[in-house]
């Protein structure tokens, strides 16, 4: 007899700033998942990667792979769309890798709503929020990637989007990056050794 445990759907949202990108960036120094890498049509900010960061594309090739079904959620954010490959998803949760996700709160509610059955099984989703909207300034203004109207924009945006916190699983206070490093670890641990995640084989 044979253990073999499925793939598990790690979700990731948070408010722009709060600290998910950095989050995020951490988990991937370890083997043990895929990230799944979103497509965007916005531009690349200075040190940014394209198929490392983002898949950056056009608005016309967005388009294309929207028609053909190739995403499991997209949405529209700042202006710009966004979109998770659902391929990335599906083979990798098949064969018991487990993929994290970074997306926002209408592209987790998106994954929620879709009607994968193995997709939903796998879900575990995180909202990492700042502790207040000043620390969340603040961060944003050190970032120095924004302009003050857009960072009063992304705080607009930021005050609506955590009052959807009660929506994922588990919520996540932020605080330090190695606190919040923790706390995620903390959670993928526990999720791991649910039992209804294993299959005799």
């Amino acid at each position: 007899m044979t253990l073999r445990r499925q793939g598990i759907l790690f979700v990731i949202s948070a408010p722009s700033g709060a600290g998910k990108t950095t989050l995020c960036n951490g988990l991937q120094h370890g083997p043990e998942f895929v990230y799944s890498i979103s497509c965007t049509t916005r531009a690349k900010r200075p040190g940014e990667v394209d198929g490392e960061d983002y898949h950056f594309l056009s608005d016309e090739d967005f388009q294309q792979r929207l028609v053909r079904g190739e995403f499991i959620e997209h949405a529209q954010v700042h202006g710009r769309r966004y979109g998770t490959l659902r391929e990335t998803l599906t083979g990798n949760l098949e064969r018991g890798v487990d993929v994290l996700v970074d997306v926002d709160i209408q592209g987790a509610a998106a994954i929620r709503a879709c009607k994968d059955s193995g997709i939903l099984e796998a879900l575990v989703d995180v909202f990492l929020m700042p502790p207040n909207l000043e620390l969340l300034r603040h961060r944003l203004q050190k970032r120095a990637t924004e302009t003050p109207e857009q960072i009063e924009l992304r705080l607009t945006n930021a005050r609506a989007e955590m009052e959807h916190w009660r929506e994922y699983r588990y919520a996540i206070v932020s605080g330090s990056v190695q606190e919040d490093l923790h706390h995620f670890n903390a959670i993928i641990d526990a999720e791991r050794l649910r039992s209804r995640r294993f299959l005799l084989a």
